[in-house]
């Protein structure tokens, strides 16, 4: 099976101008991530699971596992299309019950472990589910929910695998449903984004050049991100068991800077999705000695030019950013190795996708000027949102792909982010993104993360706000944070006020909810 859709690193004007997708008519990820390696080299090391304990899982542990799940699931009704929901923490058995539900044309379903009710009963609803797989404590949390649709329980902990495995996989083409993966819920309802098998192919292309050449001999793959999220799961664990590089299993509930540090050095990790939260959180620890990365992508939230310096000088590698969306993932990507970096921007569109920036009429904007980012081309774009037709309708325009999120188009081909379309704050007349401002506040030594937004004010429309988490701040910290915005950026950007929080609430992929600082400082407003 063809594994590299980039045959070398070059240049990144050349490898766009000669990259041609290949996507077979016929594809199951489930194949691709697991079979086909079984049969080729059986004994290789495919998940190191830390989950409890050490246990190294080769392709031919996960295939006849999953084969066997996939027996489990036929038998309690499960078939082409049905939902089958994953509630587990990162473990190898996330990976048996994802391929086996695709070895049967399911749809595997992942969800979050940290859920509460409202949010599981919702998800489970919505998409109809069938099946679940999860652990003891999972399922008991289920358990008093209504779910008429899910007639199949399965305990990751305490399952029967002794029965006879799926005779064969089913036949599905690249087109057929494979995944849906819910969004964090930013913005609106979480909508249930259904995705095809093919979307693994249109992540590879970005995973390849953003890792510098994933994968060159010796790597070995972990990301801290769960893989109940397309981050997680896409960014790095499927395509670790796609190429045949040995995935790390290990996610700590409460990210531990020094932990994450010994995870890496005791098991050789080379290549990582590090979400930049983490990054930040890395920053304020010492780099131990014995560290074996080579190259380290983030997204989600701009890193800023400190984060990127601090990347280069303390680690000795590139953090390479990367764009997209749940809805059409790594659809660009800023690579050390292969571009002419521009500090503070998104990169370019990765090989075999276009993307541009486009004005409300579906035209493309000027350099220097705001419009929405949109997308074209990748085969990582979604079928359908479950259940809102209309939604999905709206989310294209004429063949483009509307990301919600408004960029700056630069000269050279690169893209400047600037906010989800909401988050925009109209202060005085002028139309402001938080990503610049808080890219500038996060250089400050003292400032560990923060937020910005808009609340109402009786002059200016919205008052330019910064939500600040400083643990060990200086007594004149807010004058600086206010100082350094002004020079730094403009005058009309600095925040009027600045509010310092002992903490920041965040979506369970670790964006950050503005949404929710908005809405609760409205509320306070009230009350007083």
């Amino acid at each position: 099976m063809k594994r590299r859709t980039i045959s070398h690193l070059a240049p990144w004007s050349e490898m766009r101008g000669t990259f041609v997708w290949d996507v077979p008519a016929r594809f199951n990820i489930a194949v691709g991530c697991c079979d086909s390696w079984a049969e080729e080299d059986p004994d290789r090391a495919a998940i190191v699971d830390l989950s409890n304990g050490r246990r190294v899982w080769t392709y031919r542990d996960l295939k006849d596992a999953s084969d066997r799940l996939a027996g489990v699931l036929a038998r309690g009704g499960i078939g082409r299309g049905d939902r089958v929901a994953i509630l587990l923490p990162q473990r190898a058995e996330v990976m048996v019950a994802h391929l086996a539900a695709m070895k049967l044309g399911a749809v595997s379903l992942p969800l979050f472990t940290l859920f509460g009710p409202d949010a599981l009963a919702y998800r489970l609803a919505d998409s109809g589910a069938r099946a679940i797989v999860g652990d003891a404590e999972g399922l008991a949390r289920i358990a008093p929910l209504d779910l008429a649709d899910l007639t199949l329980r399965i305990d990751a902990d305490d399952w029967d695998l002794s029965g006879p495995p799926i005779a064969e996989v089913a036949d599905t083409g690249a087109d057929d449903p494979a995944m849906m993966i819910y969004t964090s819920g930013t913005t609106g309802t979480p909508k249930g984004v259904l995705h095809a098998h093919r979307f693994l192919i249109g992540h590879l292309p970005c995973v390849e050049t953003a890792l510098e050449g994933f994968p060159v001999e010796g790597d070995v793959g972990w990301t801290p991100a769960d893989w109940a999220w397309i981050g997680g799961l896409m960014d790095l664990a499927m395509p670790c068991l796609w190429f045949g590089v040995p995935l790390v299993a290990k996610r700590f509930t409460k990210f531990d800077a020094d932990a994450a540090w010994a995870l890496m050095v005791a098991e050789g990790v080379t290549a990582s999705f590090l979400p930049p939260t983490a990054l930040k959180l890395l920053r304020r620890t010492k780099v131990p000695r014995g560290l074996a990365l080579r190259a380290v992508l983030s997204g989600g939230e701009a890193l800023g030019t400190d984060l990127l310096d601090w990347g280069r000088d303390a680690l000795g590698v590139p953090i390479n950013e990367i764009y997209g969306q749940t809805e059409c993932n790594l659809v660009m990507a800023s690579c050390a190795g292969t571009q002419d970096l521009r500090p503070g921007t998104l990169g370019r569109g990765v090989p075999g996708v276009e993307v541009a920036v486009q004005a409300a009429d579906g035209q493309d904007v000027r350099v220097g000027e705001t419009g929405e980012i949109c997308t074209r081309g990748s085969p990582a774009a979604f079928l359908r949102y479950w259940n809102k037709p209309e939604e999905t309708v709206g989310k294209w325009r004429n063949g483009w792909l509307r990301t919600g999120d408004l960029g700056r188009r630069e000269a050279g081909g690169v893209i400047t982010y600037i906010s989800r379309d909401d988050d925009v704050i109209t202060s005085s007349g002028y139309r402001i993104g938080p990503s610049e401002i808080e890219t500038c506040l996060t250089g400050h030594p003292d400032v560990v993360m923060c937020a910005v937004v808009g609340l109402p004010d009786p002059r200016r429309g919205e008052a330019v706000t910064a939500f600040v988490v400083a643990p060990d701040r200086g007594p004149d910290l807010e004058n600086e944070l206010i100082s350094r915005v002004s020079a730094q950026i403009s005058p009309h950007m600095t925040p009027r006020s600045v509010q310092f929080v002992d903490s920041l609430p965040m979506t369970a992929t670790g964006k950050i909810l503005r949404r929710a600082l908005r809405e609760s400082e409205n509320e306070s407003d009230v009350r007083e």
